[in-house]
């Protein structure tokens, strides 16, 4: 129902103040309803609320049954009679759903669908009941158990779903779309676009779909298509409720007054046969409801909001005999539903009253309704007692019924702890030295060193023979294995790829990453940081600024950073590669300064600590951020690109997110102190000194790091030299985001997380009621209990604490006095509201990510990164709303258990850094993203070059009206020069196995206009201005010759990659379609992701399966006529023969309607193809005519 213009009393009623409702009952409400009413706390009733036996009811007249109090003082939003069994549902605007059983109201269930938002729908299913809230859809079972909890996107406003068939299902609201929901797999299956907006009423018939619109329209909706049939503009005003039976349409609104909106008493009619409208209905009340209760005659109910209720034919005139009156408690009534058997009518009003109405003493919701569980009743008052100290009472006093199903005391095998088997024990070196192989099989004499089939038990668990990693086996299978292989876990190992002769083309990623995930190639260099990298995408608040960010310089990193998390949004499980971003790093002084630009020979060897690496890496790229967003973006903004929606001017929201104030006390031993304000992004911890082997929580480590203090000499003014001085530093302000570099560089500091893992591990073991005892095994019975229900944790397995000294929570508390306190936390502890826990200074921070360093002697060693992926990414993804631990070691990306994130085996896993998230950080900030780009970087721009002339242009750039709509062709092709040349190796057989591939980078792009009167004149030919060194221009393929890159002598429209690359993310995000030949290979150089539905390439179009791939000289040749690429390649001819062969396309393939015809100009393609060897026959004279007329305009410029 909407709304909107009913009586201005219901302001009161606004979800927003529902919750702050008196429990107090109004003075208005009938005392008859109060008694034998209990009440809790909160105000609300615990139990039916019946009147009084003595009703007498009329047959076929429809008088009141029965009243009884939902939730007292709470205004009643929806009610709904079950279609499945005799049951009225009710829910309220405090977001609670109450049920009642049969025509006596008898409370069935009660229970709270959410927390803040009113119930708007319910509809009844088979196995539950579906309950719609603003931007919620929650399927429950009728006793309250939730089956599935479907979260809408924030912005949604819904108000109506229709059920269209048992597993489909429609939900609309104010926004300009209706959604269409798979029940089976509750995913979004369709999103369909209406015209116009605010769905607020939806019905369905056998021939269209109804849909009720906030503006007073009534569309009519194919079945298949959702397509617009027909329109009814009933009210000028708003519609309130509408109708449908059998060919009529019968609705209510308000029309639009000079007061403005008023409930108009004529219901407006119309005939479904002739799609007309027919008399109106005046009636004698004022509508806000209405239904058909087609028994004998197809005659409508009206309700109106006052109570009064009136029967009238809707072809017929209403008379005023026909109206009686519902009593109301409330001022008001809110909702209204009839039974499926027509039988009873139910109200709600807004003191949260629910009244029936019928026209028999015994009415029934259903024509045929199932039977209703109800819960059986507690059966031990009747056993008799049993005294446990007799030792032979006979057991079988309790009766057990006799049952197939599985007993409670089965307990999955899941669930239980198994006794641990002890590992074989090594085979005796004697037997390895002696053994030959046949086959698989090895054969060696008994060297009789012990007793033949019998083996000495091991009684020490943690014996060190028996534990260690260092026991290799020596066999001549793996002799050659290093043994820092057994201690790493496969999925750890540091991944690459193998290249093959068609490059990446045919290496399987999926076999890496089964997720929709996006992961990062590590083949570039300084790739190390890719690690870090998915920590800050997997951070909403720092997704959405960066990708909020634009501006002018040319190697901004956070421009670069948006467009690496652009891609990473787009993609569905492929890799992506940061090239674009880490060449913007390598040019920034300060990096190169902090030693983080590593040397190719440095990075494949290993030198170095990664771990030292990547934590000062995690300090310059938060400060490089800082400084980045920090930039004023007024007058240097990017052509046409708005300010960001997330920080005002002179501040960050890198700053706000990570940044913590501090003050810094200097005291010398004269007394004087001095105090300095500054602040930090992230903190490194300092472990204790102790030596004696104390037992510490990560908290009191980590406090000891925030509020350093330390003995050092320093410059006092009071003094006029240098003094001891002892420094404290006091926290001001925390920040959102804590983020720890843990500086695990030596063996001391591993030794002690080693140490404290160790106390972590004996204390949960005692606390899940086991002790630890070196000189005793663990008992089958202790093992079980271990893995219990009775204990503390539930876990499979004790392995889970091994390693762990790292807490998932921690708790900090701002002090008055300055003071911080610190202390680990777990979810078992007391929290109350957010917002008053903050208010007092005090927050707690969820374990977001953690970044390790992987020892590995054979490849130098590697990083990778835990992060805990949020509900916002897996819904973007998978279109599901929950959290999961992922691995990331570059492009291999896999689901972990959250204890692996925490558990650092210090032999080969070593932490590196730590990011704490404060808890609802999303919600403090604005996490919309807005596309900075916009339409002016199309249009002319000044080229770097200073010898260019206008002589020399090659393109016309786009004008205004030349704008290129979704759907576009455009026609584009890429060269390339070499930067890197190809690192490989021969092997014994002869054959070549790449080692690293060549290193690309972008010389020139152009983009061909695809239709219209200019079709085939390129608007895009920008040559890229590169400060690297080029090894190879590769001249012969690209055309690119030296010195037409450089601004200085170049010739050239020369421009920057930045821009260039901003021309076509403008494309791309606006829908154009690219057509080119080997596409590809163009967009990973350039580094960009673009849909598959995006691209048109003519080596996929004009190519057999299993078959050799054609060159583009050679399909220019066989169905243009056209001889190109004579002595070099150009991109603006390129790109035009790419349109050419792809209209060509569409005309052999009847626009892709006949395959088999076109199949067969396959077929005779490739048999000339062999024919000549897929050679183009040299030309007798210059390039053919058609190739020279197209252009002539343009190089005449």
């Amino acid at each position: 129902m909407n709304f909107e213009g009913l009586d201005p009393g219901l302001a009161e009623y606004a979800p927003a103040l529902h919750s702050a409702l008196d429990p107090v009952l109004d003075a208005h409400l009938n005392p008859n309803l109060l008694q034998n009413v209990e009440l809790d706390p909160e105000g609300v009733a615990l139990e039916a609320l019946p009147v009084q036996e003595s009703v007498h009811i009329m047959e076929g007249v429809y008088s009141e049954l029965h009243s009884v109090v939902a939730e007292v003082g709470v205004p009643v939003s929806v009610s709904h009679f079950d279609l499945h069994e005799e049951m009225l549902w009710v829910g309220s605007h405090g977001g609670h759903a109450t049920s009642f059983f049969g025509p006596a109201l008898e409370r069935y269930s009660s229970f709270q669908v959410n927390g803040s938002d009113d119930i708007r729908h319910i509809q009844s299913l088979e196995n539950g009941i579906l309950f719609l809230t603003k931007n919620n859809l929650k399927y429950m079972a009728r006793g309250g158990l939730i089956i599935f909890d479907y979260l809408l996107d924030e912005s949604e406003d819904m108000h109506s779903l229709l059920l269209t068939d048992s597993s489909t299902l429609l939900v609309g609201g104010l926004q300009n779309h209706i959604l269409e929901i798979d029940l089976n797999t509750v995913q979004e299956t369709q999103k369909y676009t209406v015209e116009t907006p605010g769905v607020t009423i939806m019905r369905q018939t056998n021939r269209f779909f109804f849909c009720g619109h906030t503006s007073g329209k009534v569309s009519l909706r194919d079945l298949r298509t959702f397509k617009v049939e027909h329109e009814f503009s009933a009210f000028s005003g708003s519609l309130s409720d509408f109708d449908v039976h059998g060919n009529l349409l019968a609705a209510c609104g308000f029309s639009s007054r000079l007061t403005g909106l008023a409930c108009d008493r004529f219901l407006k009619v119309y005939d479904l046969r002739m799609m007309r409208a027919i008399t109106p209905l005046q009636v004698h009340v004022d509508p806000a409801f209405l239904r058909f209760i087609p028994t004998y005659t197809s005659r409508l109910a009206i309700i109106s909001q006052s109570g009064q209720c009136q029967f009238c034919e809707p072809t017929g005139l209403a008379n005023p005999a026909d109206i009686f009156h519902v009593n109301p408690v409330g001022a008001l009534l809110m909702t209204f539903d009839v039974s499926a058997s027509k039988q009873a009518l139910a109200f709600g009003d807004s003191e949260g009253c629910v009244h029936l109405w019928t026209d028999s003493p015994e009415p029934s919701f259903n024509p045929y309704s199932r039977e209703t569980e109800f819960a059986l009743p507690c059966l031990v008052d009747s056993l008799p007692p049993l005294d446990w100290s007799q030792d032979l009472l006979p057991l079988s006093l309790i009766p057990v019924p006799l049952t197939t199903d599985t007993l409670l005391s089965d307990w999955p095998a899941a669930n239980s702890a198994p006794a641990p088997r002890l590992r074989a024990p090594p085979v005796d070196a004697e037997i390895l030295r002696t053994m030959k192989k046949v086959g698989f099989i090895g054969y060696a004499p008994n060297p009789r060193t012990r007793l033949r089939n019998q083996i000495p038990y091991r009684l020490k668990e943690s014996d060190s023979e028996f534990d260690s990693f260092s026991q290799v086996t020596e066999s001549p299978i793996g002799r050659e294995e290093e043994p820092h292989l057994h201690m790493v876990s496969k999925k750890y190992r540091k991944v690459t790829i193998k290249y093959s002769k068609l490059g990446l083309e045919d290496f399987d990623f999926k076999h890496y990453n089964k997720t929709l995930f996006a992961g990062l190639e590590p083949h570039i260099p300084n790739a190390y940081c890719n690690c870090m990298i998915q920590v800050l995408y997997f951070l909403e608040p720092v997704r959405c600024l960066i990708q909020n960010h634009l501006c002018q310089k040319e190697f901004c990193l956070a421009c670069e950073l948006g467009f690496l998390f652009h891609m990473l949004d787009l993609s569905r499980g492929d890799p992506c590669q940061g090239s674009n971003f880490l060449r913007a790093f390598r040019t920034i002084p300060e990096a190169s300064a902090l030693g983080l630009i590593l040397a190719d020979s440095d990075e494949a060897s290993g030198k170095g600590s990664l771990a030292r690496l990547i934590q000062r890496w995690n300090r310059f790229i938060l400060t490089q951020l800082h400084q980045d967003v920090q930039e004023l973006e007024g007058p240097q903004a990017y052509r046409g690109a708005g300010g960001s929606s997330f920080c005002s001017s002179g501040d960050s929201v890198i700053g706000q997110l990570f940044s913590c104030e501090m003050e810094n006390c200097s005291l010398c031993r004269c007394g004087s102190e001095t105090v300095r304000a500054s602040s930090t992004l992230l903190f490194t911890l300092s472990y204790p000194e102790d030596k004696t082997g104390k037992n510490y929580d990560f908290a009191q480590v980590l406090k000891r790091s925030i509020c350093l203090e330390q003995n050092t000499q320093a410059w006092c003014d009071n003094c006029e030299k240098y003094q001891p001085t002892i420094q404290t530093r006091n926290i001001r302000h925390l920040p959102d985001i804590l983020v720890i570099n843990c500086e695990v560089n030596s063996s001391k500091e591993a030794d002690f997380w080693r140490m404290q893992a160790e106390f972590a591990f004996k204390m949960a073991v005692k606390r899940l009621g086991g002790e630890i005892s070196k000189n005793k095994e663990f008992a089958l019975a202790d093992w079980k209990e271990l893995g219990s229900s009775e204990g503390v944790l539930m876990c499979p397995s004790i392995e889970e604490f091994k390693n762990v000294w790292l807490p998932f929570s921690i708790r900090m508390k701002m002090a008055k006095n300055k003071g911080l306190d610190v202390c680990n936390w777990t979810d078992g502890n007391e929290w109350g509201p957010a917002r008053a826990e903050e208010e007092l200074g005090v927050f707690v921070y969820d374990l977001m990510a953690t970044v390790v360093h992987i020892l590995d002697s054979r490849t130098g060693g590697s990083l990778v990164a835990h992060i805990k992926v949020g509900e916002t990414y897996h819904q973007r993804k998978e279109g599901v709303t929950h959290q999961q631990w992922y691995l990331f070691n570059d492009f291999l990306i896999e689901p972990i258990d959250k204890h692996e994130a925490v558990q650092f085996d210090m032999n080969w896993k070593v932490p590196a850094i730590l990011y704490y998230v404060k808890r609802n950080l999303n919600s403090k900030y604005n996490l919309n993203i807005k596309n900075p780009i916009e339409a002016s970087v199309l249009l002319a721009e000044a080229s770097l070059a200073r010898k260019q002339q206008k002589t020399h242009t090659t393109f016309i750039p786009l004008m205004l009206n030349e704008m290129p709509q979704v759907g576009d062709l455009v026609g584009l092709d890429a060269e390339f020069v070499t930067l890197n040349e190809e690192e490989a190796e021969l092997r014994s057989d002869g054959t070549k196995s790449t080692i690293k591939p060549s290193q690309m980078s972008v010389a020139r792009i152009t983009c061909v206009r695809g239709q219209g009167p200019n079709e085939g004149i390129p608007f895009i030919d920008d040559y890229i201005s590169t400060q690297e060194q080029v090894v190879d221009y590769l001249t012969q393929y690209s055309g690119i010759k030296p010195g037409d890159l450089d601004a200085k002598i170049s010739s050239k429209h020369l421009t920057t990659l930045k821009s260039t690359y901003l021309k076509l993310r403008f494309l791309i995000d606006i829908g154009v379609k690219f057509v080119g030949h080997g596409l590809q290979k163009d967009f990973r150089v350039i580094n960009l992701m673009v849909p598959k539905d995006q691209v048109l390439d003519t080596v996929y179009l004009f190519h057999m399966p299993r078959k050799r791939m054609i060159s583009l000289r050679f399909l220019a040749w066989y169905f243009l006529d056209l001889k190109i690429q004579g002595e070099t390649h150009d991109s603006i001819e390129d790109a035009r023969t790419a349109l050419q062969l792809y209209r060509k396309y569409l005309e052999l393939s009847k626009n892709g309607t006949e395959p088999e015809s076109f199949h067969k100009v396959l077929k005779g393609l490739y048999e000339k193809g062999r024919k000549m060897d897929w050679k183009v026959p040299k030309p007798e004279g210059q390039t053919s005519p058609k190739n020279a007329a197209v252009f002539s305009s343009v190089l005449a410029l």
